[in-house]
């Protein structure tokens, strides 16, 4: 377990498991359960939001994860309409799946939503026009104030964001001019800095840039599996971030 001043974060997003992965996160988790104190999974559990593709985690997480986690779901977790089953595996599993919820980890708080779409600074898009735009941009405001209710509760010194879509665009550069609206949002990036969280992890840019800051000088990691395997291809495809139990370190 971590010492009382630090915490180790172990975190990846976009796992993307198949129903004939059994066993595959093996490595993974036995390894992260012996250098970290908590581990983040952030989004893209699920290949195609089956229920049995969630079976098959959980299987891998129960046999070999022995350090506590927290999850959000992505888009593909969406896909069938599973869910709200999803989540409750994960939660029988042990999984603590926040979905505009908070919880602390030995002092260190945690905020989680999935996010939404929508573009960054000037270009993002605004609620005008025909229905369906309008509809979408809720959705994204929903999931920043989801977020910013979250990040209310916390009472710890360190706050830390869990995302699948990304609340800059600096972490999604390297993924096609034309999709990047549709990778995450600067509506997400105003709770954050309001609420002083000093580090965010995402997934969803499976072709974007490791980090990044926000305005307020938040890291922000992009920890898409992918991503992580083309970037480190002789390690395991995780992020390893420790972070002071105490009050932020100035940057």
């Amino acid at each position: 377990m971590a010492d009382k001043e630090r915490l180790r974060i172990a975190a990846v997003a976009d796992l993307h498991v198949k129903k004939n992965a059994l066993g595959a996160l093996q490595p993974l988790f036995a390894e992260v359960t012996e250098v970290a104190d908590v581990l983040l999974l952030c989004g893209d559990l699920t290949d195609y939001g089956d229920v049995e593709e969630a079976k098959i985690l959980v299987k891998d997480i129960t046999a070999y994860l022995r350090i506590p986690s927290l999850a959000v779901l992505g888009n593909h977790d969406f896909e069938t309409g599973k869910q709200g089953e999803i989540k409750k595996l994960m939660a029988d599993a042990g999984v603590t799946v926040l979905d505009g919820d908070a919880t602390e980890v030995q002092g260190v708080g945690f905020a989680g939503v999935k996010g939404f779409g929508g573009g960054f600074g000037r270009r993002s898009l605004g609620s005008w026009g025909e229905e369906i735009i309008k509809k979408f941009v809720h959705e994204t405001i929903e999931e920043a104030l989801k977020l910013e209710s979250a990040l209310a509760r916390l009472r710890t010194p360190q706050k830390i964001a869990i995302l699948h879509y990304s609340p800059i665009q600096a972490t999604v550069n390297g993924e096609p001019p034309e999709i990047i609206a549709f990778l995450g949002s600067t509506r997400l990036e105003e709770p954050i800095d309001r609420y002083r969280v000093s580090t965010v992890f995402h997934g969803h840019a499976h072709h974007g840039t490791l980090e990044g800051r926000t305005k307020g000088n938040a890291v922000v990691y992009n920890v898409a599996m992918p991503l992580l395997k083309q970037t480190f291809p002789d390690q395991l495809p995780y992020r390893l971030v420790e972070v002071p139990v105490g009050e932020p370190v100035s940057t």
